[in-house]
């Protein structure tokens, strides 16, 4: 689907898009429709029970007089309530209702409306970007697909005032939408098809947009001292890879004494559990246990695509959790990066072993400004915050404050929990520093009293999408499957705060 962006005109063919406030109020060009129709649209309004309540629309097919194949009344609802959520949501709604029916091109006509502060340019843009995250498939592997569910819509054009201001909006916005897309790509790919080394080539791409690229093969990490994450990754026929990428946006002389930004994703690319092996029921939902790898991929992608300007570094640690001869056993004791010993009490506790050799890396290399770490970690964090949010913790109360505002404004939100000694007792081995679970109470949160031993004094914050990384539902913006949950949200936080 191609996106395009008009100056304000009556569309002559293919479809049209006009909105409809609540109670019936029809915009300026819902209005001269109308009235280029002999009143057709508000004989339909009258006919319906459509009140141009927000979420809802009525179609008019082929309406006399007007060369449409079809008319689609959009319901806004009030005017002065439309926001940037609102107007995503729209334009989702545009399209979810339009593509699988509507050939050709759809017109959607964005007018200025009393009591909205929103221009026309900025309505077309946001509902430009949320058709656009909203059209997202994975449908690669099916070889026989249904025609009635397959989009056929060609162009989505969108009709304002200020439209060349609209296209500018979304063509940034977009660049965050290709970062949401490759997230939910490779969250959606088979463990077959995606492991360790395949998730390490698919983020090399990136260097194609400016971005660095390292990866780190066993050999190497196993010179560093990394015996936490190569102790989950033993088991498995697969090498581990750690991958290093490095967005230098801020430009020649304009280089942070903070240090960069930085962004550690885990990265297992299946998780049986080893030896600690899971059920079986519902085990092929562990392919997308990478889920905070390819957040952070996704996001060097959404960066770099708008040329954000900051630096940044994103880290992945990749393993597979595989149960084998050669596999890590419970009462196992590993040496991490950091000198550190940890006591292997459950092999299904391995992403946190992950992170920790990798956030450990991150602080001793690049001494970043701060470092937030994305993980599928626990299911104690959907007993906890369902699929609604994910949790986020840390001791830094700027960098809660600027993920919590930045997921609110992105439709993305996060929860903070606490931290604390208390929590963090349950992780007393009578062997080894630590153990790697705490037992079943508060796992989120001794999960992540786990990682804080492994930043030193580097603010850090991590976010636990264990129930956000994958849905099976659709939502507004997001077709069931991957989510690419939290791409936006960080590209947010990082133009908010660290681009100005």
């Amino acid at each position: 689907m191609k996106i395009t962006f008009a100056k304000s005109q009556m569309p002559k063919s293919d479809a049209a898009v006009v909105a409809v406030l609540e109670d019936r109020v029809l915009s300026p060009s819902a209005q001269a429709l109308d009235e280029a129709t002999g009143g057709a649209l508000t004989r339909a309004l009258k006919a319906s029970r459509f009140t141009g309540k927000r979420g809802h629309g009525l179609t008019i097919l082929a309406p006399a007089g007007s060369g449409l194949s079809r008319v689609f009344l959009l319901g806004l609802g009030a005017a002065k309530e439309l926001d940037v959520k609102k107007a995503q949501a729209a334009g989702a709604q545009v399209w979810q209702r339009l593509a699988p029916t509507s050939r050709g091109t759809v017109s959607v006509m964005v007018d200025d409306l009393d009591g909205c502060d929103m221009d026309p340019a900025e309505v077309a843009a946001e509902m430009a970007f949320g058709a656009r995250l909203r059209s997202y498939r994975f449908d690669k592997y099916l070889t026989r697909k249904n025609d009635h569910d397959k989009p056929v819509l060609k162009t989505l054009r969108f009709l304002c005032a200020g439209h060349n201001r609209a296209k500018a909006r979304f063509e940034t916005a977009e660049k965050v939408a290709d970062g949401v897309f490759l997230t939910r790509d490779l969250v959606s790919e088979p463990a077959n098809v995606l492991y360790p080394e395949t998730l390490a080539d698919a983020a090399r791409k990136l260097t194609k947009l400016g971005v660095k690229v390292e990866v780190l093969g066993p050999g190497e990490m196993k010179k560093l001292g990394m015996g936490a994450l190569l102790g989950v990754a033993q088991g498995s026929a697969r090498d581990p890879r750690l991958v290093v990428m490095h967005w230098d946006g801020a430009g020649k002389g304009k280089k942070s004494k903070d240090g960069p930004l930085a962004f550690v994703g885990k990265g297992v690319t299946f998780d049986t559990g080893g030896i600690s092996l899971k059920p079986a029921a519902g085990m092929e939902e562990m392919k997308w246990d990478m889920g905070g790898a390819g957040v952070v991929i996704g996001l060097m992608k959404a960066l770099a695509g708008r040329k954000a300007k900051a630096d940044v570094v994103g880290i992945v640690g990749l393993v597979e959790n595989m149960p084998s001869g050669t596999a890590q056993r419970p009462g196992d004791v590993v040496t991490s990066m950091s000198g550190q010993t940890v006591e292997v009490i459950n092999t299904d506790a391995e992403g946190r072993l992950v992170l920790a050799d990798a956030l450990w890396y991150c602080k001793e290399r690049f001494k970043p400004r701060f470092m937030v770490d994305l993980a599928t970690l626990t299911g104690a964090m959907i007993i906890a915050l369902g699929h609604e949010r994910a949790g986020i913790f840390t001791p830094d109360d700027d960098l809660a404050a600027q993920l919590s505002a930045a997921g609110d404004a992105v439709d993305e939100p996060v929860w903070r929990l606490p931290l604390g000694d208390a929590y963090d007792k349950a992780l007393k081995s009578d062997i080894a520093d630590m153990k790697n679970v705490g037992g079943r109470p508060a796992g989120s949160i001794t999960a992540a009293q786990f990682l804080k031993r492994f930043v030193g004094e580097t603010p850090w914050a991590h976010i636990d999408i264990a129930g956000v990384a994958w849905s099976k539902k659709d939502a507004a913006l997001v077709p069931k499957g991957g989510t690419g949950y939290g791409v936006r949200l960080l590209d947010r936080m990082v133009a908010d705060n660290y681009e100005k």
